[in-house]
């Protein structure tokens, strides 16, 4: 698991280092550098939040489905935790929406 995050955070850093680099010498060069900065922060918004809601949903679920197996009557306690896991990508796809419309 850490390789993975290892790779994440290399991958990330590359791309923020191929924006950074860019000549910036006129005004129009500048104002498309700042959409990329726009562009950008929106992706790592909508993409951190669906990696923890992954996450979360895939422990969540998986402990859910073990405690339904031997307790039927918890499906409607485990059930809203999942949900709660869930919004986590929706909020942050509002706030990718939110950057990209600011």
């Amino acid at each position: 698991m850490s390789k993975r995050i290892a790779t994440f955070f290399l991958l990330s850093f590359v791309v923020v280092l191929t924006l950074v680099a860019q000549e910036t010498g006129s005004a129009a060069v500048q104002a498309s550098s700042s959409q990329q900065w726009k562009y950008l922060s929106a992706a790592l918004a909508v993409g951190f939040a669906c990696i923890g809601g992954g996450l979360a949903v895939g422990k969540l679920g998986a402990a859910a489905m073990g405690a339904i197996a031997e307790d039927s009557s918890l499906s409607g306690k485990a059930l809203p935790y999942l949900g709660l896991a869930e919004g986590i990508c929706l909020w942050g796809f509002l706030v990718a929406l939110l950057i990209l419309m600011l």
